[in-house]
């Protein structure tokens, strides 16, 4: 099992300054990631979703990381793959430009940067997303096999070297993002990864990732995007650790509600996420803001999804290590192949994340690891 962390560069103060130190922050964050033996950083891409995430160009926070360190693999996950964002062969040069910069540490998530806000300044209609994800991930897995590459389909294109090539051959290892069980099915009809992004909690990991095996024994191959197949199934995991259990928690769900509030407010219309009110019940305020989510829907006229409010569930890795322990081993027990730890969101402070950080490396990524090498046969 990998452990990994994602970056939205998050924050609560959407201030210049204030962006500038979030972003520099996280990555002294991912730098102190590979010192304490995390396996992976992954960097997502959104635009224009104030807040909620800031990371509007992923490839190149994480060339700078990658300048930072050494041996930890650069997760360039998601990259908005609908052509308005990216034209498929522009993505397929800077993916291997990273990975030849890197060494060939690259992992590529892809994603359909699926909210309104986004799609609305790159002139992208929702109906086109799904489509155009998956040719953009043929087009990747393909474009650098010959000296010249050309394509027949939603795209066209005329025979054309794709430069630079990747270290890895014939390209990095692709996943897709997933918030839902169809998105799960889908992942694996394409040979791919899945990135369970959601804060839904163990059971519904588990739901997952038996959907996710269950697409992979039944499917043909038919629609797989590369004849290089990946079933890897990475789950959320949202941590805070401290020596002071309560404290962690409170801060933890705290920083969770804030990033519900965030992603709710470009979802839905809810209100802007509040910064303040540290003190207050959380669990209350959770509750009044599930309420209020229900209320909206509810005026959308639109069926409540079953994962509508999964960002309010609390229940995770916010503790002491032994409670990130023990929460990790459910998500063991489930199958998962990668814990991706959600550490940076928007209310919590620096010196608490680099704290979480050097506690899970020091304490709960050495449990996981004495276990299976213990398992080993000599």
């Amino acid at each position: 099992m990998k452990f990994s962390m994602i970056f939205e560069a998050q924050m609560a103060d959407p201030s210049r300054e204030v962006e500038q130190q979030v972003i520099r922050d996280c990555v002294e964050q991912a730098v102190l990631a590979e010192e304490v033996g995390f396996d992976r950083v992954w960097a997502v891409e959104h635009h224009c979703l104030k807040w909620y995430a800031h990371m509007s160009a992923p490839e190149i926070f994480l060339t700078w990381v990658a300048a930072r360190t050494s041996r930890i693999r650069i997760g360039h996950g998601v990259v908005c793959m609908p052509f308005g964002y990216n034209h498929p062969l522009r993505a397929a040069e800077r993916i291997a430009m990273l990975d030849v910069l890197s060494g060939g540490r690259l992992d590529v998530g892809a994603g359909r940067g699926a909210t309104l806000q986004e799609m609305s300044a790159f002139g992208v209609k929702p109906e086109d997303t799904y489509a155009q994800v998956e040719e953009s991930l043929r087009i990747i897995s393909h474009c650098w096999r010959d000296d010249e590459f050309e394509w027949d389909g939603l795209l066209d294109i005329s025979p054309h070297p794709i430069l630079p090539r990747p270290v890895q051959d014939p390209h990095p290892p692709l996943y897709l993002a997933c918030t839902k069980v169809d998105t799960v099915r889908l992942a694996a009809e394409l040979g791919i990864g899945a990135l369970v992004l959601g804060f839904a909690g163990a059971d519904e990991i588990r739901l997952m990732k038996e959907t996710y095996d269950e697409a992979i024994a039944t499917r043909t191959g038919e629609r797989f995007v590369s004849d290089h197949p990946n079933n890897w199934f990475s789950a959320l995991c949202p941590t805070t650790i401290l020596d002071d259990r309560d404290e962690a928690f409170r801060i933890g769900a705290r920083g969770q509600r804030f990033f519900a509030e965030a992603i709710m407010h470009w979802n839905l219309g809810t209100p802007p996420p509040r910064a303040g009110s540290a003190d207050e019940d959380t669990a209350a305020a959770i509750d009044e803001a599930v309420g209020n989510v229900h209320a909206k829907i509810s005026e959308m006229n639109i069926p409540l999804s079953p994962n509508a409010t999964s960002t309010f569930n609390i229940e995770h890795a916010y503790g002491n290590y032994e409670d990130a322990i023990r929460y990790v081993s459910e998500l063991e027990a489930i199958g998962c192949d990668e814990i991706m730890c959600m550490i940076q969101m928007g209310t919590i402070p620096q010196e608490v994340m680099l704290e979480t950080i050097r506690q899970f490396g020091h304490h709960v990524i050495p449990h996981f690891r004495a276990r299976e090498e213990a398992a080993v046969p000599a």
